[in-house]
């Protein structure tokens, strides 16, 4: 924890990791209804009935969104020519690169070769889907073919790709908007947020919808002014009972929005990218306000670490066990279901730790290393923060 706060500083946040780890088990939990629990359960039907659990990909949009811009904007302010900008820019765009695409592209490959090698079931679809899906994720166009095949046409097993294209769309953007804007960027950004709040949610609006981003930059510009700290909650430090009820009852409330959407009301995404960013918010301050360190904490930092990975491989591995429990002739609604939930959750996360060890990691760091020869970054990164995909502020280039 650092002394002066989430918003002094760059170094991870560990209630920020920790919403990170929340967001992919919310994501897994609603991919899981369906593709890993497929038999008939009236407690899980009635539980599925009240809440649903998509609102983690707005959790991630909103966590995005202040950690990308707590480093970005400061760094593209200190730029005084063009050519300052350029290098800056092309900085950024290479150290996400090499944090994304290989992770992202390896198991784009692993789906292709199991829509052919192992879908005797036929669930990861037919390989000319799977294929198509494949180019619409390499050229990150996969949130408008997400939305093209709403209601028309399957759209394969990599279906998850729709909100990475999202992001990469906007790390890609949100460095010219930051240019353009200046000192207006966060007008620009509120009424972005307001335009969005209210609109009727199209297939093609929800494939696009970066209200959720656009919120988390503004915590993240938010936590540089001095009104800021007038906001922070400190009742949360004193009290466990306190942390867990605000902690708990958000997500609650976003899954309730999610699940029982306009019968509550008729704009449940935009209250859902709202509480969002109430989580980031809590979370920026940097004092442990969504919960204390201990064992569940610590297992949520790890799952937080390991989301990206998560996030790509855990549709794949559902339908695979599904594939592999055909092909063992177990019946899941014999009393083997949950157990092949088990097994599912089990190869998930030894799966994601060495993607972790064996790609991200590794890769991360040497894209960062190239990022710093093309930025002219001043000073050497701790290790602590490659790890982290965060970098610290007097790191960066023309920083002070």
């Amino acid at each position: 924890m650092s002394v002066a706060g989430g918003s002094q500083g760059g170094r991870r946040i560990a209630d920020i990791e920790l919403l990170r780890g929340l967001a992919v088990l919310f994501v897994i939990a609603q991919h899981a209804h369906g593709n890993l629990i497929s038999w008939s359960n009236p407690h899980v039907e009635a539980f599925y009935g009240y809440f649903q659990f998509g609102c983690g990909v707005d959790l991630f949009f909103a966590i995005s969104g202040f950690v990308i811009a707590r480093n970005l904007v400061p760094m593209l302010a200190t730029c005084r020519t063009p050519v300052e900008f350029a290098r800056a820019t092309l900085g950024f765009w290479v150290r996400r690169a090499w944090r994304l695409l290989p992770s992202g592209w390896i198991w784009l490959a692993v789906i292709l070769v199991a829509s052919v090698a192992f879908n005797r079931s036929g669930l990861f679809g037919s390989f000319r889907t799977n294929f198509e899906a494949t180019v619409a994720a390499v050229l990150d166009v996969a949130n408008f073919r997400f939305a093209a095949a709403f209601g028309n046409f399957q759209y394969g097993a990599s279906f998850p790709y729709w909100s990475l294209s999202l992001e990469e769309q906007f790390y890609l953007f949100f460095p010219f908007l930051i240019f353009i804007a200046r000192r207006w960027l966060p007008t620009v950004l509120a009424l972005g947020v307001l335009t969005q709040l209210f609109i009727e949610r199209t297939p093609l609006l929800m494939a696009v919808r970066t209200d959720a981003l656009m919120l988390g930059i503004l915590v993240a510009l938010w936590s540089r002014a001095e009104a800021y700290r007038l906001f922070e909650p400190r009742f949360l430090g004193r009290s466990r009972v306190a942390r867990g009820a605000v902690l708990a009852g958000l997500l609650l409330l976003a899954a309730a929005l999610d699940g029982s959407g306009r019968r509550i009301v008729w704009f449940p995404v935009g209250l859902i990218a709202l509480v969002s960013a109430v989580l980031v918010l809590i979370a920026s301050f940097d004092r442990d306000y969504l919960m204390r360190d201990g064992a569940i904490k610590r297992v949520l930092l790890w799952v937080g670490g390991r989301s990206y990975g998560l996030y790509l491989l855990h549709v794949p591995v559902m339908f695979g066990v599904r594939e592999l429990w055909l092909r063992l002739d177990i019946q899941p609604a014999h009393g083997h279901g949950w157990a092949m939930v088990l097994f599912a959750l089990g190869l998930s996360g030894v799966l994601a730790e060495l993607n972790f060890v064996l790609i991200e990691a590794p890769l991360r760091a040497r894209g960062a290393r190239i990022a710093d020869a093309i930025a002219g970054r001043r000073a050497p990164i701790d290790p602590a923060y490659l790890a982290a995909g965060e970098y610290p502020e007097e790191a960066l280039p023309g920083v002070r």
